[in-house]
């Protein structure tokens, strides 16, 4: 019984070992929200590596086989085939289906193909799941450019600004938007 015993104290203390070896990793998870926060305060200069952060958060599914299934339509978009990626992307929006950063490449991948009504579609599930996807906005906002539909582009170029005020090219569109709205010349 007493070789049981020690058997068992050496099974918990390992147990803690790991528990506190394994405690630093987790207090270093990025929180969301803060970086959030900071994209809001942040100036032109810092809030593109904010930006990043945020991407590649975003981009953990929680699985390696549905994270895998993201960087292999990643790469079919990346190497111009819009329609093997949304196979990659459709895999897995229906295994992962609460996992907006794939409805967000599908979507894109469906922009690349010409396929705007099934893009259109892809954004509101993102944002649905993900309201703050500025991505997903500025996708939106490029398509109603594209559908001729400058008002309603100025809307979500807006809302983009709201959560990301150093959005590339957004104020751009803003100003360019604007002054066609107002009949001005650039």
């Amino acid at each position: 019984m007493k070789a049981l015993g020690s058997f068992h104290n050496r099974i918990v203390a390992a147990f803690m070992l790991l528990f506190l070896l394994c405690t630093p990793v987790f207090a270093q998870s990025t929180d969301i929200d803060a970086l959030f926060n900071e994209l809001l305060t942040a100036d032109a200069e810092s809030a593109p590596e904010i930006e990043d952060k945020i991407w590649r958060e975003w981009s953990k599914s929680g699985s390696p086989a549905m994270d895998l299934l993201l960087e292999r339509g990643r790469d079919a978009m990346a190497q111009g085939m819009p329609e093997i990626a949304i196979e990659h992307l459709t895999a897995l929006t229906d295994h992962a289906p609460e996992f907006a950063e794939g409805w967000n490449a599908r979507a894109t991948a469906y922009y690349m193909a010409g396929d705007l009504g099934p893009s259109v579609a892809d954004i509101a599930h993102v944002l649905s799941l993900n309201p703050r996807h500025f991505g997903a906005l500025s996708g939106l906002a490029a398509i109603f450019e594209e559908l001729n539909r400058p008002e309603q582009a100025l809307e979500v170029y807006r809302r983009v600004l709201a959560i990301h005020p150093n959005s590339p090219g957004v104020l751009d569109a803003i100003t360019r938007l604007e002054a066609q709205r107002d009949g001005k010349e650039l």
